[in-house]
């Protein structure tokens, strides 16, 4: 398994899994710092879906997101989930499906059922970690 320096530091396309469009919220504050860094966004929240947010198109599933990048031949390097604990084995389920390259569970989320299943499909796994925090302690370069 990676470490999280190297998952962020070969990290490009980063799907963010329950994207809020308000400035206030620790998934859009996490998505813009990412995105200022030089990571590509995808911002996935069906509530939101269709529109935009950071200027980037809002995807209702991660299966459309994977299948927007797959036009050009890339894939989810990283599914960062900002969803409850007891939410995340679904999504684990989709990243092993879209074969997303890590799943990344942010502070204060563990579910060691979905860790085990992302684990078991070959995915690294992150659990109760802030993407934001790691880069900035790391100084990695996107």
């Amino acid at each position: 398994m990676r470490t999280i320096e190297q998952i962020l530091k070969s990290a490009k396309t980063v799907a963010v899994v329950g994207m809020s469009n308000k400035p206030e919220r620790a998934s859009y504050e996490v998505a813009d710092y990412l995105q200022s860094q030089g990571y590509e966004i995808l911002p996935v929240n069906p509530a939101y879906a269709g529109q935009e947010i950071l200027g980037r198109s809002v995807y209702a599933t991660l299966q459309e997101a994977a299948d927007a990048l797959a036009k050009d031949g890339r894939r989810i390097d990283v599914v960062d989930v900002f969803r409850k604990a007891e939410d995340v084995p679904p999504v684990a389920k989709d990243a092993i499906h879209v074969r997303a390259g890590a799943l990344w569970m942010q502070l204060g989320i563990e579910n060691q059922v979905a860790a085990d299943l992302a684990r078991a499909a070959g995915l690294d796994v992150v659990m109760n970690h802030c993407m934001l925090v790691e880069h900035r302690k790391l100084g990695v370069q996107a």
